[in-house]
């Protein structure tokens, strides 16, 4: 004879990290935590290497004064600097600080997920 309850929908089992997470426990707090500062991190890190890049333009200008009244291609090195080569910058460092995103989220999820 077999159990009635052998054809029974079966709860799925729950990954107990994600459920530390959902009920808000001190080990889903540490979870949280822990990915809130490899993004912060991440982010600071980005920020970091823009300011340093980008700031170094005005630097630039101050310490070489010679490169205020520089012309490429008939066009003042300030202007191609600021109006041209900052975007490029700008959008390399958004893809760099997206892909890491995603990847550390990523990794997480994974790691959640197993625990």
């Amino acid at each position: 004879m077999t159990s009635p309850r052998t054809s029974a929908a079966r709860r799925p089992i729950i990954p107990t990290g994600t459920r530390e997470i959902d009920e808000q426990t001190r080990l889903g707090e540490v979870y949280m935590h822990s990915l809130i500062q490899s993004q912060l991190r991440l982010a600071l890190a980005v920020i970091g290497g823009c300011v340093i890049v980008l700031g170094g333009i005005p630097l630039l200008f101050t310490l070489v004064p010679a490169t205020r009244t520089l012309s490429v291609f008939g066009l003042p090195l300030p202007w191609l600097l600021l109006g041209v080569a900052l975007y490029p910058v700008v959008y390399v460092a958004a893809r760099i600080y997206v892909r890491n995103a995603e990847r550390i989220e990523a990794e997480f999820t994974e790691f959640v997920g197993q625990k």
